[in-house]
């Protein structure tokens, strides 16, 4: 039979492809199915993470395997099952639909091609399945984009170990260029802005209320500066809706464990409110680039019975920017921005120029495998 080079090449040399532009997009993760066996891989993986718990590793995991493991599990997915789709987990589901939509506006701006690729940080599809698709779909430069708009060590920070620890792999690297925020960046912000007040309609509710995932108080201590870009962007967000000072609010919620977290607590606040004589309230989430089960099930839900249970009479949950057209537009903005300079942006990218070069590239590859 006949055999040539390429028969056998790593994909590191598909000498047959045109490169391209790949866009890794990552979010957190999800279990595959909402039931205690599929939560505890999941939280296995999640909460050993030591970016995501900074404590002594020996200790932690007694912690993590002899109470946490154990027992949350089951907790866990009965509050998925809340929310979990026809189309199963709305993280997953949204996020699709996300990468199909950036994917076809990228097409439509850039001049040359350009692959994005899903990867969750933790759970299915992996970050290494996600870089594994752009590699074969031939990607030689690479922009990751974390879809979290304020930055944390605890989940920017860790998919950039997960990318690395996946590129340690590769014997050929791409150029690499990596987002780690877009807290402050106007498209996110006037997105973010119009579909807040598009959802609070013509009768908004006494109060908005900014939610944002907590972080143990000694990560701020340490230098990480998430606290102060949620801050930035509830103002920013504010500012453009018009909101007086008396109107608007910033806290946190999802704490976990005994140590002190960043503060007010959402839930906290909520019930101060209603006691105060706050009958109305709007939340949104825009840390959130995906409903999830923080939003749905925590916000929507635990929390509403939280402000009500506490005299309050009108609680709507704002959701997430989602496959909103003007976050997908934000999002393919930040790409065309971090991406300026590579080939597929240039107005001369010639296709049939690549075409030809990479049929010579077939050619002397061929010529150093062997013939019958």
């Amino acid at each position: 039979m006949a055999s040539t080079a390429t028969d056998t090449l790593s994909p590191d040399l598909a000498h047959q492809q045109a490169a391209c532009l790949g866009v890794l997009l990552t979010n957190l993760g999800t279990p595959d199915a909402p039931t205690p066996a599929a939560l505890r891989r999941y939280l296995g993986e999640f909460l050993w993470d030591p970016r995501v718990v900074e404590l002594p590793r020996p200790l932690w995991w007694l912690i993590l395997h002899g109470i946490i493991l154990p027992l949350r599990p089951a907790r866990s997915a009965r509050k998925y099952q809340t929310i979990w789709t026809e189309a199963g987990s709305p993280l997953l589901a949204i996020s699709r639909q996300q990468s199909t939509a950036l994917a076809d506006t990228l097409a439509r701006r850039f001049p040359g091609p350009v692959r994005v690729a899903l990867g969750m940080r933790y759970g299915t599809p992996s970050i290494a399945a996600a870089l594994a698709e752009l590699r074969a779909a031939g990607a030689r430069r690479l922009l990751v984009l974390p879809l979290y708009p304020q930055y944390s060590a605890a989940t920017v920070a860790s998919t950039f170990d997960a990318v690395s620890a996946e590129l340690q792999r590769w014997r050929w690297l791409p150029e690499l260029r990596f987002i780690t925020h877009y807290h402050d960046d106007p498209a996110y912000l006037d997105a973010l802005a119009t579909h807040i007040a598009a959802a609070r309609g013509e009768q908004p509710a006494e109060r908005l209320l900014f939610s944002f995932h907590g972080l143990p108080q000694r990560n701020l201590l340490a230098g990480d500066p998430y606290h102060c870009q949620c801050h930035k962007t509830a103002r920013l967000v504010a500012e453009r809706l018009g909101l007086s000072a008396t109107q608007w609010a910033v806290a946190f919620q999802s704490r976990f464990g005994r140590a002190e977290w960043l503060q007010p607590y959402t839930s906290e606040l909520l019930a101060a409110w209603a006691r105060a004589g706050v009958s109305s309230v709007d939340v949104v989430c825009p840390g959130f680039a995906a409903d999830c089960l923080e939003t749905l099930e925590e916000i929507a839900l635990e929390n509403r019975q939280v402000f009500l249970e506490a005299g309050g009479t009108t609680y709507r949950y704002l959701p997430a920017l989602n496959d909103d057209p003007g976050h997908i537009a934000a999002l393919a903005g930040l790409v065309e921005r971090h991406a300026a300079g590579w080939p597929e942006l240039d107005a001369a990218y010639d296709a049939d120029a690549v075409a030809a070069e990479r049929a010579a590239r077939v050619q002397r590859a061929r010529a150093l495998g062997t013939t019958d």
